[in-house]
């Protein structure tokens, strides 16, 4: 029975028991996943197999990229998320990412290097502008105390892992049958798809007021002459050209330097608001949510190989024929999520009603378990490689499943875990860290991907039986930190339990 004064009815029209809004947001979102993954399961193999061909360091060429591309994806929204608060509203900056996300889907479907680039840039920037507005903007259609809005999230993350699933598996079968750049444009059409979604429901109004600019003198004030609603858009679009510059100075990897900076920067702001906490309780919260967030930090350092080192482990040393491509497992992980899903949460429901929930720590120490055994699945696999030097799929295919486990365990936590944690002051720059430190997970990505490059002389076929080891190996190591730091937060947790005070 609901309590009274909780209402589930609003103004705005509703579908299916929700705001239809929703239902705009879900499609919008889905495809803009749709557009992501697809570019992302395509991007390392074509790298190495096109952009960085004629060099022998194309594997670490690629890593390099790979992990500025990935870092600056997640860093850009922390930007983003603060010029719509204060300028845009949730509108206008998911219209404007998704316009540039749809620029650079399609640039990347020209055959040019410096194109490459580009169109990298473009989703960078345009990431920056979609991806933190439109989870925002789902909130934001209920109204404080209703109940329905667990549910409305869960229908929208579901429209997230089907793009993540369905894309991979249609351009990478794309690329395969007709080459590369068809299976990029495959992604643009998907951009360009939630693009449409998104501006019908604007256009039958659906979203009634919300996602509006915050204050429309802000929006209208000139500055230069320019108003600033015009003015944004601007400056976007000529960020693009800096930031492909960066990406293309792999050598000098100016991203890495730009990270460390930040991570140094971030580290002594944050020793300084903890000394200045009034309360020892806040200081042992905001202690923890740092914690939370650099277990989340090193288990996204792991699983987000899946775009590059698994990718090409797949592509060299897996018996993938006439099962799928290279490219296609990519679809695997979203694949498993959405299988596993609702069980891990009817799981959690089941242990609460008996007192037997785990509380965060332990969820996250389990979680780095699963991403080290998944991992050392892989490093047995060269056990039953054949004459070859090829694996069996069961392998890579059993290994995805345990890491989707692993995630179930820590992602859907952490988020909520950060705000319960967190100072009310500070919530929203510990909202900004948190996504940071998705960035700084593709500068571990790029490390481990540097350290298991293949060297090559250009123009020759990588022999299997040379790769093997070297990735094999690579995996076993990954496999004993994740594992040490999944025994290190599980042997820490009744002191971490302590810590978070009365935050379960």
């Amino acid at each position: 029975m609901l309590d009274k004064g909780v209402s589930t009815a609003t103004e705005d029209p509703q579908m299916f028991g929700h705001p239809k809004g929703l239902f705009y947001l879900f499609f919008a979102e889905l495809w803009e996943r749709f557009s992501f993954y697809g570019m992302r399961a395509l991007l390392t193999l074509y790298m190495v197999n096109e952009i960085f061909k004629a060099i022998a360091e194309r594997d670490a060429a690629a890593a390099v990229v790979y992990a500025s591309y990935g870092s600056l994806v997640y860093a850009s929204t922390v930007i983003g998320g603060q010029i719509s608060d204060k300028i845009l509203g949730m509108r206008s900056s998911i219209f404007l990412g998704g316009i540039l996300m749809t620029i650079g889907h399609f640039v990347l479907a020209i055959e040019n290097d410096m194109a490459f680039f580009l169109a990298l840039a473009f989703i960078v920037v345009g990431n920056g502008f979609f991806k933190p507005n439109i989870s925002t903007f789902v909130g934001a259609l209920y109204k404080d105390g209703d109940v329905r809005k667990d549910s409305g999230f869960t229908i929208f993350y579901m429209g997230i892992n089907i793009g993540g699933m369905v894309a991979p598996f249609l351009c990478a079968w794309l690329a395969v049958e007709y080459g590369y750049h068809y299976g990029f444009g495959l992604a643009g059409i998907g951009m360009l798809t939630g693009l449409i979604f998104f501006w019908s429901g604007i256009k039958k109004n659906v979203f009634g007021d919300k996602g509006l600019p915050p204050n429309e003198e802000v929006y209208e004030k000139k500055v230069v002459g320019i108003p600033q609603k015009t003015l944004i858009p601007i400056i976007a679009f000529l960020s693009a050209p800096a930031i492909a510059w960066l990406l293309a100075s792999w050598k000098d990897n100016y991203v890495t330097g730009i990270f460390k900076f930040i991570g140094v920067a971030v580290l002594i702001y944050l020793g300084y608001i903890i000394f200045n906490l009034k309360t020892n309780e806040a200081r042992k919260k905001l202690i923890m949510a740092v914690l939370i967030t650099f277990f989340m930090t090193l288990f996204w350092g792991f699983h987000e190989l899946s775009g590059s080192v698994i990718t090409l482990f797949a592509s060299r040393n897996v018996d993938l024929d006439g099962i799928m491509s290279a490219g296609q497992t990519n679809g695997l992980n979203s694949m498993f999520i959405i299988i596993l899903a609702i069980p891990v949460s009817l799981l959690w429901g089941y242990l609460s009603k008996r007192n037997l929930n785990p509380r965060t720590p332990y969820k996250f120490g389990l979680g780095l378990l699963f991403a080290g055994l998944s991992f050392y699945i892989l490093s047995i696999s060269g056990l039953s490689a054949n004459e070859n030097g090829m694996v069996p799929f069961y392998y890579l295919f059993a290994m995805y499943f345990i890491i989707s486990v692993g995630e179930l365990f820590m992602s859907p936590v952490g988020l909520s875990k950060i705000t319960d944690l967190s100072p009310k002051n500070i919530v929203s720059f510990m909202m900004g860290v948190w996504f940071l430190s998705s960035a700084f997970a593709f500068q571990i990505v790029g490390f481990i991907s540097e350290e298991l490059a293949i060297e090559n002389v250009p123009g020759q076929v990588i022999n299997p039986l040379d790769t093997l080891s070297v990735y094999t190996d690579g995996f076993h190591l990954i496999a004993l930190y994740a594992l040490g730091a999944g025994a290190v937060v599980l042997l820490f947790s009744p002191l971490m339990k302590k810590l978070m005070g009365n935050v379960h």
